[in-house]
């Protein structure tokens, strides 16, 4: 079995959202200083880097990152190339059944650089949101920044998923992997009352072992 990490490095010169709290490291306690131990304290917005959407992110009566279902996160994958598509439309799912693969992750881009700010960049189509919902997909994803366009302000797509129990990731890492089907490992961290949350996103090829 081989562990693809599909995660995005987070670090101060990770890219943000434009307006979003940029990432931030310090230092509680060092070696170097004197002190037993080295401990790193960190800020940073929960949509910094590769991030689950909890539906609380557009609705204030929708789960947390901490009740969103697991299960979502973790499983049968379909990685789908999607470069050259914008928006991505519903046709991307033709053939892939959602029984047996429900959770798909869209490529978009050709390269990957954490440090730069994708503009532009492919969201999904309502259309595609709509499919995913009706055809019972558990979870998508991409390696964009968001699933709705940079400039919308009503958030269509997030909005239809959010209702249709389909989670998101965004910021995803797939340059490196080839089309086809995959385990995905991707939950996000317990936070109570937080609306989305980072992850440590990972393929496994082959399957469970």
């Amino acid at each position: 079995m081989r562990i693809i990490d599909i995660s995005q490095p987070l670090g101060p010169d990770t890219a943000v959202w434009p307006g979003d709290r940029p990432f931030q490291l310090d230092w509680s306690m060092r070696l170097a200083a004197g002190d037993t131990v080295n401990v790193a304290a960190v800020s940073l917005s929960v949509h910094t880097g590769t991030h689950l959407d909890g539906f609380r992110h557009v609705t204030d009566s929708g789960p947390t990152a901490a009740d969103m279902p697991l299960a979502a996160c973790i499983g049968p994958a379909r990685v789908i190339d999607a470069r050259g598509h914008c928006p991505l439309g519903p046709e991307l799912l033709d053939g892939i059944d959602a029984a047996r693969t429900p959770r798909v992750l869209f490529r978009t881009r050709a390269t990957s650089d954490e440090t730069e700010f994708p503009e532009p960049f492919a969201w999904l189509a309502p259309a595609l949101a709509e499919r995913l919902v009706a055809s019972g997909f558990v979870l998508v994803g991409t390696d964009a920044p968001s699933i709705d366009p940079v400039d919308s302000r009503d958030l269509p797509v997030h909005h239809l998923l959010a209702r249709g129990n389909v989670a998101n990731i965004e910021n995803l890492v797939l340059t490196a992997v080839p089309p086809g089907d995959y385990i995905l490992v991707a939950p996000p961290l317990k936070l109570t009352a937080a609306d989305s949350s980072p992850v440590r996103a990972v393929l496994l090829e082959g399957g469970w072992t």
